[in-house]
């Protein structure tokens, strides 16, 4: 069995960032994790990608071409599409990485998660492949400044959540960018949401002809609990931690691992 975590979320959100963190913490724990880039624009990395899309299209020679005439968004997908229809070089490339732990870093076009099937396509093909998966998406807390963009990421990441089928982790990432007024705010309103006081502020801010729709919105959001956010503030010692903690128990990771006996006690028995 192979484990993965499917890393999304809006661009600027620090899903690179959160790839490198999680590694230097887990060579700390001396446990192996491995990084792998699907993001055909990426031009800078903190960590070393044991596989690069990279390799095998880049989005600059695909925006080039005469005959396809695409721009950054169209080269992306174009990139991604290519990928789909040459999985056999990823399959290779994966191949030397059994029982490991991978990182997929995907790019920031939030459409390749919500109504593009083409991620989808990837995932079903990666458990084909005998991965364990989990979806993280990662929200830049900065962007979390009012009920109405907070009710806008929620309702993206349940998007993502629908579309992929994973189990599936909500991460606010960069909290210890946010000055202590702002952290307070987002701790007390949005990681743990009162219903009452989110469709109060979406009624203030928005015409009374969308009331119902704010009510259904707000709904879905608190009588179903779909959405929920992990803080991630790499400001404290056990963030990182924690929420690695919180998706090995999701996606069950170390549960058909073999005990390994410590070498004293094994040369004891003998």
């Amino acid at each position: 069995m192979r484990y993965g975590q499917i890393v999304i979320g809006p661009a600027g959100s620090g899903k690179s960032t959160y790839c490198s963190n999680v590694v230097k913490y887990c060579q700390e724990s001396k446990r192996t994790v491995h990084v792998v880039n699907l993001d055909p624009a990426a031009e800078n990395f903190t960590y070393d990608p044991v596989v690069d899309i990279r390799d095998l299209v880049q989005v600059e020679d695909v925006m080039e071409d005469e005959e396809l005439k695409l721009g950054p968004n169209g080269g992306l997908i174009f990139c991604l599409e290519y990928l789909i229809q040459n999985l056999d070089w990823l399959e290779q490339q994966l191949g030397q990485y059994d029982d490991d732990y991978i990182l997929f870093d995907c790019p920031g076009q939030i459409e390749l998660y919500t109504h593009i099937p083409l991620m989808k396509r990837l995932v079903d093909r990666l458990q084909q492949w005998n991965f364990r998966l989990c979806s993280v998406f990662l929200l830049d807390s900065q962007f979390v400044v009012s009920t109405s963009k907070y009710v806008a990421g929620v309702m993206t990441a349940l998007s993502s959540m629908v579309s992929l089928e994973l189990a599936h982790v909500n991460l606010l990432t960069k909290m210890d960018l946010l000055d202590k007024k702002s952290r307070k705010e987002v701790d007390e309103k949005y990681l743990t949401p009162d219903p009452t006081i989110l469709l109060s502020d979406l009624s203030e801010t928005t015409s009374k002809r969308y009331n119902k729709l704010n009510s259904a919105i707000v709904t879905l959001i608190s009588d179903y609990s779909l959405v929920q956010f992990l803080p991630l503030n790499m400001a404290e010692e056990d963030a990182l931690s924690d929420v690695m903690l919180y998706i090995d128990n999701t996606i069950q990771y170390g549960e058909d691992l073999d005990v390994k006996i410590p070498k004293l006690e094994a040369d004891e028995d003998s």
